[in-house]
């Protein structure tokens, strides 16, 4: 009689489940960022050369980091980098504090008609960033604008469009247009925090600033720092709003910010040198978005 032998058990299949619920995320995610990501990359790397004098074929060749080399040592780009960062560290910080203020006031256990509010907050969201940048180009416009004719009757003379003021005038369409998302990211997390911990300091004696400031900012510190990535990346990718008041103002250039001057490159035919623009600017986000996450993460420990 032949032995029997055991056979192998068989290996557990993976359930394809997680992946068809994943597929709706990844394959947009892979075809509209990843791949132009990578097509900007290998763009950067090459130009276009013309073969045979001035009136010749034009074929594209391996560049290597020309491209890289030229943009780093334009002017425009420090420029435009510097003030982008600029804009951030002041526009940021205002508009994180002013949505931290309205989530906690929502929170709060004396607030009233709270679905009113939060959508009030959040419908200058809801405009678009062209619609919302027209409408304060109005505001801002000295021939038009009422806010103008305000001051000037109270004896200050404003430019809001000169270049003094258009970065914070700018500064000021992003906070009120994005004030209302960050509000509801904050004030999600605040729904989650614990509603014993705070009866039970109330109970204590605790004033309801002094919960705020005790309890709840430190347990929803993850979403702070979530709103914070957010707004860094943001910044970095200003476009819209400057390139809407470039068509009224002669303070906005076409280098004004790295993201409209990797468009007037790509605008005028540039676009092995706009490819490694926005490759360049893409490493710099990352890094200052790693390292504000590793400075907020050590904060936290």
């Amino acid at each position: 009689m032949k032995p029997t032998t055991a056979s192998a058990p068989d290996r557990p299949r993976r359930p394809l489940a997680p992946y068809a619920f994943l597929a709706p995320f990844l394959i947009p995610f892979v075809l509209f960022t990843l791949v132009p990501v990578a097509y900007a990359f290998w763009q950067s790397l090459h130009k276009t050369a013309r073969t045979g004098g001035t009136f010749g074929k034009t074929r594209t060749v391996f560049a290597g980091l020309e491209q890289y080399g030229r943009v780093l040592g334009e002017d425009y780009f420090s420029e435009s980098l510097l003030r982008v960062l600029g804009f951030a560290l002041v526009q940021i910080p205002v508009m994180l504090l002013l949505a931290l203020v309205l989530a906690l006031l929502l929170d709060s256990a004396v607030a009233r008609a709270k679905r009113f509010f939060r959508l009030v907050y959040f419908v200058p969201y809801g405009i678009p960033g062209v619609v919302a940048a027209l409408m304060w180009a109005f505001l801002y416009d000295p021939r038009l604008s009422p806010v103008v004719d305000v001051l000037r009757s109270a004896g200050v003379q404003a430019d809001l469009l000169g270049p003094d003021a258009i970065l914070w005038s700018i500064a000021n369409v992003v906070t009120w247009t994005y004030t209302g998302y960050n509000m509801l990211i904050i004030y999600a997390a605040l729904q989650a925090v614990p509603a014993d911990i705070a009866e039970a300091a109330r109970m204590d004696g605790a004033s309801g600033w002094t919960i705020a400031l005790r309890i709840k900012i430190p347990i929803i510190r993850p979403a702070l720092v979530l709103t914070g990535v957010f707004s860094l990346i943001g910044s970095f990718q200003l476009f819209t709003e400057p390139q809407v008041f470039r068509t009224i103002s002669t303070s906005v250039t076409s280098t004004y910010t790295p993201n409209i001057a990797a468009y007037s490159l790509a605008a005028g035919d540039s676009y092995s040198e706009a490819a490694a623009l926005s490759v360049v600017l893409a490493v710099v986000t990352f890094v200052l978005s790693f390292a504000f996450l590793r400075f907020t993460t050590r904060r936290q420990g």
